[in-house]
């Protein structure tokens, strides 16, 4: 078994999510102990439970918490965490969010940008105040994308319902940039921030889109969520302890 996050305590928010479920459960499997914080706390259990995940072992905390809620967030800081690390893989968006270009309203691109970006920053924000008490080795994972980095590639969408939102766009470009002003403005070697930036992730997307997205990468084409864990874990570990303000981009060679 690998223990390369053996007595490290690590903060995931968005916990009961596609990918949180997973990162936990590797985690665990690493020798960390989690705190796990979500909105639905009883929902996270479900889902901790179909993964095999013991919910009642010990090794794992609860917090209900809303990652738009500034007092919200505030507050958890400010309690007895103990934490090593954190990973912020919340989705927070409002009800038109993933409409297409033209359809998108200005009222709801700033609501959006502000639910995600706000609250990214807000939780990157307050990870660094949280090292600036304690000094004590500190490493932040964000998400962001591919889409993030490199232009969508459009023609994949053809013949189905779906499109690259303008606004996951923006929000995932800016988590990237928000990532070096966060380890350039703390500036100390103990504190860093780095994002992944995943390709594609399969959730039961139509068929003609899976296949056109294959054709883009390296013969694997949609990843899974395991394929992107090990990249976060490697990230909060002391194997990456000099790297800071950068990100990892997994996608079997879609964005080259």
């Amino acid at each position: 078994m690998n223990n390369q996050l053996e007595n490290q305590k690590i903060l995931v928010a968005g916990a009961g999510g596609l990918l949180g479920v997973k990162i936990v459960k590797n985690a665990l499997q690493q020798g960390a102990s989690i705190i796990a914080a979500d909105i639905n706390i009883d929902l996270m259990k479900k889902r901790f439970l179909s993964e095999g995940i013991e919910i009642e072992s010990g090794t794992v905390e609860y917090v209900k918490l809303d990652v738009t809620n500034e007092s919200d967030v505030k507050k958890l800081f400010k309690s007895k965490l103990d934490i090593t690390g954190a990973v912020n893989s919340t989705y927070p968006r409002n009800k038109t969010y993933g409409a297409h270009f033209f359809d998108v309203s200005l009222e709801s691109f700033n609501e959006n940008i502000s639910l995600h970006l706000g609250s990214a920053f807000l939780f990157t924000q307050q990870c660094a105040a949280y090292f600036e008490t304690n000094k004590a080795p500190f490493s932040l994972v964000n998400i962001s994308s591919i889409y993030g980095v490199v232009a969508p590639k459009f023609d994949i969408y053809n013949g189905t319902s779906m499109t690259m939102p303008v606004e996951y766009a923006a929000i995932k470009s800016a988590i990237v940039h928000l990532n070096k002003y966060a380890s350039a403005y703390v500036n100390d070697s103990k504190f860093r921030v780095n994002s992944v930036s995943p390709g594609g992730i399969f959730d039961s997307q139509p068929d003609d889109f899976l296949t056109a997205y294959k054709k883009s990468t390296h013969g694997k084409g949609m990843l899974d969520v395991e394929d992107v864990v090990g990249s976060i874990l490697f990230l909060l570990s002391s194997q990456s302890r000099f790297i800071t303000g950068q990100n990892v981009l997994i996608d079997d060679g879609f964005s080259l």
